[in-house]
């Protein structure tokens, strides 16, 4: 095996201090580079062959792993000519070599549609036996803040403290936020105390004068994003005046109660006495005598009056005690119950009127029935 070449290579870099020789990986650029999700980015690596590289030439671009117990993954390949662009599949159709011909000296591969999972540390490999070289790359894709949400927290009352928040769900660390005031002098209150990293804004003793609209950006290395909050101070409501209407509102409500209260009583009492005094003249007065009966005794009692009134003493004999000790049945006829009636009690002459009775002239008699 003929060593002279690999001899005389290694001694113009040991002592002149000259170009490698062999195949070399030219490029020059960062080997660290930021960008923005959603953007295109260029990994540059470019290359040299020697006479001496007679092998076949391969390119092959991998995905370091950022754990040790992970392994690489190849993410595009240049073999026999021919480009591989659909080995790693986060990356299918978005990633191709920069040159339509690689092994003109061009490796570089461009990634389009960046992710923040695209984050990570890329090697280019150019092999051409017998030589070989790689070049590192960390790739960082960065996400720019989305659009903040704000909102206040606490009362807005003057003399009150109150917070001013500020946050973004998504963007690349580290985020910084700043207010701003876009209305009245456009200077945040002298109390107000803020939190760039928490994105907070402190209102201590808030006044009327911190009523207006606060601007709150979002900021990192990639792009801001920003919100509106709008603040209104007003003057804390009069707790007395709001007390004593309550008070008030109690009261005639008891009112009210009281007075419904004593109505009921009140006719309740009237309707009880009513009924009292309803069974008074019950008790009184006896039942009324249906119309028949009245009627027979009209006419029984006018009868005995024109007897009466065509009396002689040639026929007294004929009215004899038997004929006024007899009573007419139908007129005291007992109840169904056969209960003994209760002898009618003396009414006074305007109660007999006032029910309706005819007033009837009857004939005194002695003991033994005969007319005085």
């Amino acid at each position: 095996m003929d060593l002279r070449p690999s001899c005389l290579c290694l001694f113009n870099i040991i002592l002149l201090a000259g170009p490698a020789c062999g195949l070399q990986i030219t490029s020059t650029g960062p080997t660290s580079i930021e960008k923005a999700s959603g953007e295109t980015v260029k990994l540059d690596c470019q290359f040299t062959l020697a006479a001496e590289d007679s092998g076949p030439l391969d390119i092959e671009w991998s995905l370091q792993p950022s754990d040790n117990q992970k392994k690489e993954e190849v993410v595009i390949v240049y073999s026999g000519d021919r480009a591989f662009e659909h080995y790693y599949e986060p990356l299918k159709g978005r990633v191709h070599f920069n040159s339509p011909d690689p092994k003109n000296g061009d490796a570089s591969m461009n990634i389009m549609g960046l992710k923040a999972t695209d984050t990570g540390t890329y090697q280019c490999k150019v092999k051409k036996v017998p030589g070989i070289s790689s070049r590192k790359i960390l790739l960082t894709v960065m996400v720019r803040p989305s659009k903040p949400r704000c909102y206040a927290e606490g009362q807005t009352h003057a003399g009150k403290d109150m917070v001013l928040r500020c946050s973004s769900v998504e963007g690349t660390q580290p985020l910084q936020y700043i207010w701003e005031r876009t209305t009245g002098n456009k200077l945040l209150p002298p109390l107000a105390v803020l939190d760039p990293v928490g994105g907070t804004m402190s209102l201590r003793n808030a006044t009327e004068a911190a009523s207006g609209t606060y601007k709150c950006i979002a900021k990192n290395r990639i792009g801001t994003e920003e919100c509106l909050v709008e603040v209104n101070i007003t003057q804390p409501p009069n707790t007395a005046g709001v007390i004593a209407g309550v008070v008030i509102c109690i009261l005639l409500v008891l009112i009210l109660l009281a007075l419904l209260l004593f109505c009921c009583c009140r006719a309740r009492n009237k309707k009880k006495y009513e009924k009292e005094i309803a069974y008074e003249i019950r008790e009184d007065v006896p039942p009324p005598k249906s119309r028949v009966s009245t009627a027979r005794s009209f006419t029984s009692v006018g009868s005995q009056r024109s007897s009466l009134g065509s009396m002689s003493p040639s026929n007294l004999h004929e009215y004899t005690k038997p004929q006024y000790d007899k009573i007419p049945s139908e007129e005291y006829e007992r109840p169904p119950s056969h209960a003994p009636i209760p002898p009618p009690s003396r009414m006074a002459g305007p109660n007999l009127s006032r029910m309706g009775a005819i007033p009837v002239m009857v004939p005194a008699q002695n003991r033994d029935g005969s007319i005085v």
